[in-house]
């Protein structure tokens, strides 16, 4: 059994079996090439993180195309854009630590009920697959979102080829505080 936060219980422990989430980036792949690499892992539930389900250089990607695409394949698709990117920081960001304004404003979302409220969603659906436009994880704010599941005590596994999944490394300047995560600048870490 793994403890998870639930944000409803305001962050304490909920038991619940041992969950791990895989997470993966269309990037500039062919529909072909994308839907053999979620057959190869065996995804049966697309989740959809970007705020806005579109790509004009891939219209493949569109959440229309993307959703009759899927299927046809036996692979279901939702979209969250609850937890969805491009967020603008606040002036009052406590999220330092990032440097890349996209990122610090995504933090800086993670601080709302609104965010939890999200994961909360994505930890009651079946084997989610968490998809964003991203090749590499590092890149993308699926990385932050998989942060939050380390947190809440989920494994999280990156697909970037059909090579085994990468574990997730939690960002090293990530700190935890009463069930939520922050991501302060170095020189306030007391190292």
């Amino acid at each position: 059994m793994v403890s998870q936060a639930s944000p409803r219980s305001g962050g304490r422990p909920v038991a619940k079996e041992s969950l791990t989430f895989l997470t993966i980036g269309h990037s500039t792949r062919s529909l072909e090439e994308f839907i053999d690499l979620l057959r190869h892992h065996r995804v049966r539930l697309l989740v959809d993180v970007r705020t806005v389900p579109a790509s004009r250089r891939m219209p493949h990607f569109s959440k229309a195309a993307l959703e009759r695409s899927l299927a046809a394949d036996g692979i279901s698709y939702r979209h969250m854009p609850e937890l969805g990117g491009l967020r603008k920081p606040r002036p009052d960001s406590i999220n330092l630590g990032w440097r890349n304004i996209s990122f610090r404003g995504y933090a800086d979302y993670m601080q709302t009920d609104q965010f939890w409220e999200g994961i909360g969603r994505l930890l009651e659906l079946d084997s989610p697959v968490i998809m964003c436009a991203e090749a590499v994880p590092w890149r993308c704010h699926r990385s932050l979102i998989a942060d939050a599941l380390t947190l809440r005590g989920i494994e999280v596994r990156h697909i970037t080829g059909i090579s085994e999944p990468s574990a997730h490394a939690m960002t090293p300047f990530a700190r935890a505080h009463e069930g939520r995560i922050s991501y302060p600048a170095p020189d306030t870490l007391g190292l």
